[in-house]
């Protein structure tokens, strides 16, 4: 994926989110849960209680981007540590997060046409 800002910092929030939360929900999270700016220069990824949808929200100098990518079949492979709120990610674990990688373990999703 190629993406449209290029943010100093990739942050991943450790727990699941309620996915009704929009906008203003997950800045509450950044804020209050993660204790960081939601205004700095950085993205913010959230994961839902199924694993198989994810959210990432930033802060784009005029106003709040909220990107949404629901998998299919498979569930997003999230890191668990009931110790850490939140974990850095670098560009690249972000796009092994979005291709259906674990962050760690490198393990790839296979998808294949049902019905041929």
């Amino acid at each position: 994926m190629k993406m449209f800002v290029e943010p100093a910092d990739i942050y991943l929030y450790m727990d699941i989110v309620d996915f009704r939360k929009s906008i203003n929900g997950l800045i509450v999270v950044v804020e209050q849960q993660m204790q960081l700016n939601p205004f700095r220069d950085a993205l913010f990824v959230f994961c839902n209680k199924k694993r198989d949808k994810l959210k990432i929200l930033y802060w784009d100098k005029t106003g709040f981007v909220l990107w949404y990518k629901r998998l299919e079949k498979h569930r997003f492979k999230w890191p668990k540590d009931d110790q850490i709120q939140h974990i850095l990610l670098d560009e690249q674990q972000l796009q092994w997060l979005l291709s259906g990688y674990d962050v760690v373990g490198h393990q790839p999703l296979h998808y294949t046409a049902s019905g041929l």
